[in-house]
């Protein structure tokens, strides 16, 4: 599959809404995670609305709300907008942690296949993360979140067990990956 302008068009958007944008506790852009989504989805079978929902998944919570998903679906249309919403695990004010995961864990088991890819995507490359920080950091890696390892954890096993519509390696994949967060925690 060819990526088309509006592909290019999306890029340029996640940049300047992310611009200045880190990843927590660290130096690295944002962007970078982003990008990472994107790759991984497209290489599970994303068309282009998909990759570009996957650019775009985190601008709704993160960066203005309501005018930004406006924004997003005046530029890509609804489809676009429909998936990036389903990424969207808070609204504001935002609610407590816990409550807020068990939301989206709920809306994500319902949400359709191009919803859950990019979800799967996300989650595989925040794990991806999560396991080269600990390698360094161990359990003060989660000094920068507001849910403990624990905490993490759970949610993780959930969203796995929530992903029935996502394409089946990439979910083995996910699990592959916080198994091995959980045996390196085990190993300290």
């Amino acid at each position: 599959m060819e990526l088309k302008e509006s592909f290019d068009e999306a890029l340029l958007m996640a940049s300047r809404l992310h611009r200045g944008q880190m990843r927590k506790g660290t130096a690295v852009p944002y962007l970078a995670h982003l990008l990472g989504v994107a790759a991984i989805a497209l290489e599970y079978g994303a068309n282009e609305e998909t990759a570009i929902a996957a650019l775009l998944h985190d601008a709704v919570e993160d960066q203005g709300g309501e005018t930004t998903l406006r924004e997003i679906e005046g530029k890509f249309g609804k489809e676009v907008g429909r998936i990036v919403l389903d990424c969207t695990d808070s609204s504001f004010p935002k609610p407590p942690w816990k409550e807020r995961k068990l939301r989206h864990l709920a809306l994500v088991a319902e949400a359709p296949f191009s919803s859950q890819l990019v979800v799967a995507a996300d989650k595989l490359h925040n794990a991806r993360s999560l396991v080269a920080d600990y390698r360094v950091l161990g359990e003060r890696l989660w000094s920068r979140f507001k849910a403990s390892g624990d905490e993490t954890l759970w949610y993780y096993h959930g969203m796995i067990s929530v992903l029935r519509k996502a394409p089946r390696p990439l979910v083995e994949e996910l699990e592959r990956t916080v198994i091995q967060l959980e045996a390196l925690r085990l190993d300290t």
